[in-house]
């Protein structure tokens, strides 16, 4: 009778199988959340964005004792022309510029005659606690997805 001894090199196709289930299980975690950092990380730069926007206004209204008046949700202000983002913020007569490129914003109202504004853009993260602080803040009933900044 022979003795054979066998010497087993490598991985056998269930240890293959469980190693490869493994990997694809955490890729798929980990790929959920950087999607989530994506858009946070937008929505910080929108909040950013509006804060500096918030800034401009406060220019504006030194120079000029009101703020932009409010029409369907922009102000208008860039060269006479109703401001949307992208557009240089001026004082409407190519002097002064207050900020060079409007942020993305989606809403903006001129309140107190003219002595107060709010603006507000909407975010990826709807569960973001800013949200309702920006609204609390502002003193308006705001929708469940925009942050506001305003004249305070």
């Amino acid at each position: 009778m022979k003795n054979k001894k066998t010497l087993n090199k490598g991985f056998t196709l269930i240890e293959l199988l469980v190693v490869i289930s493994i990997i694809g299980v955490l890729t798929a975690l980990l790929l959920s959340n950087f999607v989530g950092i994506r858009g946070r990380a937008k929505d910080t730069k929108l909040k950013g964005d509006l804060e500096q926007l918030k800034t401009s206004m406060r220019l504006y209204y030194n120079d000029n004792q009101q703020y932009p008046a409010s029409a369907s949700n922009t102000f208008s202000s860039c060269g006479g022309a109703a401001c949307s983002a992208g557009d240089e913020f001026n004082d409407g007569a190519g002097g002064t510029v207050y900020m060079k490129s409007l942020p993305e914003y989606t809403e903006y109202v001129q309140t107190d005659s003219g002595d107060g504004f709010y603006a507000g853009v909407v975010l990826e993260n709807a569960s973001d606690a800013d949200i309702a602080d920006s609204a609390a803040e502002c003193g308006i009933a705001g929708t469940a997805d925009t942050f506001y900044v305003c004249a305070n």
